[in-house]
């Protein structure tokens, strides 16, 4: 797309492809390196990292609703000239949208300084490392229009990731944060109301490409499977583990009363064979 024509990070694809490749060698090397050493705290930094990636979530979300009504996008289908100076406002926001997937490689890192290596999914890397790439080439194709929708969607589930995650940093605040749950359901609706909002350009086609849409649905579909084998694996286990570990205590204190109530009765009993 012209309109995009020398701007940073989009004249070229190497550095976008330098970039994850240098990701995918420290999601590699960094466990490794820090195997020996003690995890760094990083809790100052976390603070201001979740906040500052807080405020630009909320910037682009707010940036993408007024420019998607200023332009009066269609949530049908909606092409990518068609919106006037809207459009250019799109494409400002979705450049940052570019940018903060390369920002948030930054939560991978985090997790290798920390030790906290159970968080480095196959999820985790496979949505971190492909999102930018993506994102490189509808900036490059598709810069506005139709693509205004997930990005929109998943700016509002990032304001209240970021915001857990940022909160989740201060101990003190950890009892009262109760949402994690309800965070990655919100993701799992954010993907099908996008595969909704994508089909209908495909049902109801304009002057958007349709391989895009295609592509889009496809990696839609491969979010939800992973995100609901992370739900699953999360929370329904933990349910039923806690579910079981209920069942075991109760066993317990069943078994604890049986054996004090026939300890109780040997003690009388031999009272009364002391007394004869």
């Amino acid at each position: 797309d012209p309109r995009v024509k020398g701007w940073l990070l989009l004249e070229n694809y190497t550095p976008t492809f330098i970039f994850s490749a240098l990701y995918l060698l420290i999601v590699w090397l960094g466990p490794k390196y820090m195997r020996n050493k003690q995890p760094f705290s990083c809790r100052g930094i976390l603070v201001i990292y979740n906040l500052g990636l807080t405020l630009l979530s909320l910037y682009m979300f707010y940036e993408l609703v007024t420019g998607v009504l200023e332009g009066g996008y269609n949530f049908f289908c909606q092409d990518t000239h068609s919106g006037g100076e809207a459009d250019m406002k799109i494409i400002r926001v979705l450049w940052w949208y570019y940018f903060s997937k390369l920002i948030e490689f930054m939560d991978t890192f985090f997790f290798i300084l920390r030790k906290n290596n159970h968080q480095i999914t196959v999820l985790h890397v496979y949505h971190h490392a492909t999102m930018l790439n993506i994102w490189w080439f509808v900036m490059n194709w598709v810069p506005c229009g139709h693509s205004y929708f997930g990005a929109t969607l998943n700016s509002f589930i990032h304001v209240l990731m970021y915001s857990y995650y940022g909160l989740s940093a201060v101990p003190a605040m950890r009892p009262y944060l109760w949402w994690k749950k309800y965070i990655t359901q919100g993701q799992l609706i954010q993907f099908v109301l996008t595969i909704f909002q994508t089909s209908c350009g495909v049902v109801w086609p304009c002057a958007f490409p349709q391989g895009w849409l295609y592509f889009q649905i496809s990696y839609m579909i491969s979010l939800i499977i992973l995100f609901t084998n992370f739900y699953i694996q999360t929370y329904n286990k933990k349910s039923s583990s806690r579910r079981k570990e209920y069942q075991n205590g109760s066993t317990a204190i069943a078994n604890g009363y049986t054996n004090s109530f026939s300890s109780l009765e040997n003690n009388v009993k031999q009272r009364k064979q002391r007394k004869d």
